[in-house]
């Protein structure tokens, strides 16, 4: 009698341990599947977010297409008890090629990064000039900053870009097609983009005349000895 009890109770005790083995797995994987199931869907909001987020700045970004040249860039160095630390200063000019242009620079250690302070800050320091057909300036100007001077001139159709260096960069990213341009006294690339930009913001359009002043664009062509047809089809052809 006592050697069937003794198995009996082993019997019952195989079974118990069987059952808790059997159950154990199955809780773990309802938990594990549980963490997963919570953790995937929280990922899934987060990097969906995380796109379209992004995704919309780049729509931002394609709305506006710029054109960016770098006008020039400037190594320094500085001495100190360990050797030397070099950093990096761009210029960069920033247009839209029908009318608004900007420059803009920035110092950094790497040279992509002082590029893309510069690129910003152009962005930030747009202006708009008035164009011809949209192809050249409606008249002469001059600009001056520092020691540097520079002339601007209309010219007709065919003509080009006749600028160097950081003037064609900026009449390029302006959309500017036929325009004859001289700088005399320095050529630091920073006064020249100054003078250049100078000689720009006083570019007026017979359009804005009339209206500041109170008359038609016909009346303002007309009085350099054209007749009133040659001058309202002057007025017509005027672009800003």
């Amino acid at each position: 009698m006592m050697a069937d009890e003794v198995k009996t109770g082993e019997a019952a005790e195989n079974q118990v341990a069987a059952k808790g083995a059997e159950g154990a797995p199955a809780a773990t994987e309802n938990k594990r599947g549980g963490r997963g199931g919570r953790g995937g869907n929280d990922r899934g909001r987060g990097r969906g977010g995380r796109d379209n987020r992004r995704g919309g700045r780049n729509q931002e970004d394609q709305g506006e297409e710029l054109i960016e040249k770098l006008v020039h860039i400037n190594r320094v160095s500085k001495t100190v008890k360990g050797g030397k630390r070099f950093g990096f200063a761009a210029l960069v000019v920033v247009g839209d090629g029908s009318g608004r242009v900007g420059f803009g620079k920035g110092k950094a250690r790497e040279v992509p990064e002082a590029i893309s302070k510069a690129t910003a800050a152009a962005k930030k320091n747009m202006i708009r000039v008035a164009l011809r057909e949209g192809r050249t300036l409606h008249h002469d100007g001059n600009g001056r900053f520092g020691a540097g001077k520079v002339t601007v001139r209309s010219a007709p159709a065919g003509t080009g870009i006749i600028a160097g260096g950081p003037m064609r960069a900026v009449f390029e990213s302006l959309g500017v097609a036929d325009v004859v341009t001289k700088s005399v006294g320095t050529s630091n690339p920073y006064n020249m983009i100054r003078a250049t930009f100078q000689a720009l913001s006083e570019q007026t359009s017979p359009k804005s005349v009339a209206q500041r002043r109170g008359k038609k664009v016909a009346d303002l062509l007309g009085r350099g000895g054209a007749s009133q047809a040659e001058a309202k089809a002057d007025a017509e052809a005027i672009a800003e």
